[in-house]
């Protein structure tokens, strides 16, 4: 009897520490990218940081896209549910302006230090953790020489066999600046017509917007032919589907893309969301992330392989178009409306 009692009295205690380990263990819920980021992400960056952290749960709240990211912030101002968000630096700036947010700086998060000046954005609440850029998209099976112009989506051969991303997503708007200038556009804080103009060329072969789950796989796929996308997710799939998608960078270049981490205003993670936060932005989270997926570093002492660093958005610098994105994000809706209205409409 005595012996029974004492392994009673042990699975007792045994339960009241796991209880008890259970209460003590934190949650940080970060909102980020679906699909591959989150893959890649979760692997290179949230689970190596648990493991490190036993008593942290990192929970992982997917969303397509910045603009819903930012729909969801607005939701559950009054009350917070997620900690952490990672979403493109635009829609970071309105956070910002909205009070949704809670200031990064070295003070709390010490790797912030080590960051690219670029990675600190004026008057942004979040700093940068990736940097990428915008390329073309198509299906190496059908299209056997790499298109030379963004505009060769006009091209009536790829009627009804163009993919892209469409606004509210940045992509969209990045595809509007870049045939803006290459059409002679001056300013784009003033007016985007030529490019707005040069996407209504393309929206009859526009098979889709919005595609479903990612342009990538729309492409390898042979439901579109070609398209626009990201670069560091296009290196992926490339790997992945054993070269059948490509990649190039048209004549008319390229914009730089900036996608920051963000603490949320009163999230309930506090602490421990910055913790996580300092870890993102640390050399061991860029390294890995930057071998997984591609994306360039933005923590200057990331020591990244040159392999990996040759697929990034580094090798492309000399074909990016400088995009103030802080200040374009005061006429992003204007833009949209004016998508709405004469690029839409057009579509198949």
């Amino acid at each position: 009897m005595k012996s029974y009692a004492k392994i009673a009295i042990g699975a007792g205690l045994a339960t009241a520490l796991l209880s008890s380990a259970a209460l003590a263990q934190q949650t940080v819920t970060l909102m980020a990218y679906s699909g591959l980021f989150q893959e890649r992400y979760a692997k290179a960056v949230v689970e190596p940081f648990m493991k490190a952290n036993p008593d942290i749960k990192v929970e992982y709240f997917p969303m397509p896209n910045s603009a819903q990211m930012l729909g969801n912030l607005r939701a559950q101002k009054a009350a917070p549910q997620a900690d952490v968000v990672i979403m493109d630096v635009s829609v970071s700036k309105a956070a910002t302006d909205e009070k949704l947010l809670t200031k990064i700086d070295e003070k709390s998060v010490p790797n912030v230090a080590d960051l690219y000046p670029t990675a600190r954005i004026p008057d942004v609440d979040g700093v940068a953790v990736t940097f990428d850029n915008l390329v073309l998209l198509y299906n190496t099976d059908v299209v056997k020489e790499a298109p030379k112009s963004w505009m060769d989506l006009a091209d009536k051969k790829y009627a009804g066999k163009v993919a892209i991303p469409g606004m509210p997503d940045i992509q969209g708007l990045s595809l509007v600046l870049i045939a803006d200038k290459a059409r002679g556009g001056t300013d784009y804080l003033k007016n985007v017509d030529k490019g707005i103009a040069a996407l209504g060329e393309i929206a009859p072969n526009v098979q889709t917007w919005e595609p479903k789950p990612e342009v990538y796989v729309t492409i390898v796929s042979g439901q579109a032919t070609v398209g626009a996308g990201w670069n560091a997710r296009a290196q992926v799939n490339i790997d992945t589907s054993n070269g059948k998608l490509g990649a190039t960078l048209p004549a008319e270049g390229s914009v730089f893309q900036i996608n920051t981490i963000n603490q949320v205003a009163g999230g309930p993670g506090k602490d421990a969301a910055t913790k996580f936060i300092n870890y993102a932005l640390g050399p061991e989270a860029q390294k890995a992330f930057t071998e997984a997926m591609f994306y360039a570093p933005t923590n200057a002492k990331a020591q990244i392989s040159e392999a990996a660093i040759e697929r990034t958005a580094v090798k492309s610098m000399d074909k990016v178009i400088a995009v103030d994105w802080i200040a374009l994000a005061k006429v992003r809706e204007p833009i949209m409306n004016e998508w709405r209205r004469k690029v839409i409409p057009l579509s198949r």
